[in-house]
């Protein structure tokens, strides 16, 4: 028997190659002798000449490759979807000779590509994905060993597929859950139970390099700009490293650009070399200053400057009396203040309030 691991275990690592496939496609080139190998999948609603394309060997020249993708795609007349899935087929069954549209793709396409004989596999995947593995040679056709090593490669590819589009599929939901994360500001940090970052996001990255607020020590250590506020996270690590069932802990780091931290405690575990985290730290912040922020509350609400300032330190979790005490205001003031901005905003109270420009677009500005 045959030992096709050279093939196989390529085949499966390829998802994390780049270009995807290539040892894969390469080693099969060479196992079957061909001069060229492709592998083209196409995910539903994608153009008929929009398709991902893989290769080892010498592909088409470039003049004949635009002229398919220009025109001749058009006119392709491959039963590409008409394929019964994991079974290969030769040139012949592929194209009906005599045939005009059929004789034009090969003298067009395939001679001045080197295609000259061909054998060719469908395998599609759940999801409804399809994949096409091509061979190709100059001269001499393949031989019967070489058409039974492809056929036995199609569930190893299937699974190879699914594992790909379940994988891009995620990268896809994950790529739109960080751009809804980056717009509100959040990023985050994991860490021990001492302290120390394990890991983080771009945004948290970003933070612990440009942020004079938070860093990263030279021993890995979260560090603070005041050593008051840094015991302070040590302190919150540390209860909830101690106890994970302890409430989850936030802390204002900073007030103008406006930064807070929320700190719970995971019982997540992660199949990596990194060590386990105690603690993950949310981390959220305001790209705009606080007038800014009052500037945009006033355009949206129809406010006084007054008022936004009052109304932007409540929606930040004050007080009537913390923000009057802030914005230099007597407490009568400050309640009269808040009266317009309800009546204004058509809030209830201060939840109502804060629920408004939570909810508002000034949250993804």
């Amino acid at each position: 028997m045959r030992d096709d691991s050279d093939i196989l275990a390529p085949l499966l690592d390829g998802i994390f190659e780049e270009p995807l496939w290539a040892t894969f496609l390469d080693r099969l080139r060479r196992r079957t002798r061909a001069d060229y190998v492709a592998l083209t999948f196409r995910p539903p609603g994608m153009p008929l000449n929009a398709v991902i394309h893989l290769y080892a060997g010498e592909p088409s020249p470039p003049p004949v490759s635009q002229h398919y993708h220009n025109h001749l795609y058009e006119r392709d007349p491959l039963p590409y979807y008409q394929l019964r899935e994991g079974r290969v087929y030769a040139l012949h069954e592929l194209l009906r000779f005599g045939e005009p549209e059929h004789d034009t793709f090969y003298r067009e396409l395939l001679i001045p590509s080197g295609m000259i004989t061909m054998r060719m596999m469908r395998v599609m995947e759940p999801s409804g994905v399809n994949a096409w593995l091509t061979l190709s040679r100059k001269k001499g056709d393949f031989k019967p060993s070489d058409g039974a090593s492809i056929g036995a490669i199609a569930p190893y590819l299937r699974g190879a597929l699914r594992t790909f589009v379940a994988l891009e599929r995620e990268r896809f939901n994950a790529s739109v859950a960080a751009e809804a994360i980056r717009r509100l500001d959040f990023g985050w940090l994991t860490l021990s139970s001492s302290g120390h970052v394990l890991d983080a996001d771009a945004h948290g990255t970003h933070l612990l390099a440009h942020s004079n607020i938070l860093r990263r020590s030279a021993t890995g250590q979260l560090s603070a700009r005041s050593k008051q506020l840094e015991r302070k996270i040590a302190a919150a690590v540390r209860a909830l490293a101690a106890d994970p069932s302890t409430r989850p802990r936030a802390i204002v780091l900073s007030r103008d650009p406006w930064l807070d931290m929320l700190l719970i405690p995971t019982h997540k575990r992660s199949i990596s070399a990194k060590p386990d985290p105690a603690v993950i730290a949310y981390i959220h912040g305001d790209r705009w200053s606080s007038a800014d922020r009052c500037e945009q509350l006033a355009e949206l609400f129809g406010l006084l400057p007054s008022e936004s300032r009052l109304a932007l330190a409540l929606t930040r979790g004050m007080t009537i009396a913390e923000a009057a005490c802030e914005l230099g205001l007597t407490v009568e003031t400050a309640r009269n203040y808040s009266k317009k901005i309800y009546a204004k905003t058509g809030a209830r109270g201060q939840p109502d309030l804060v629920r408004f420009v939570l909810r508002s677009v000034l949250t993804i500005a």
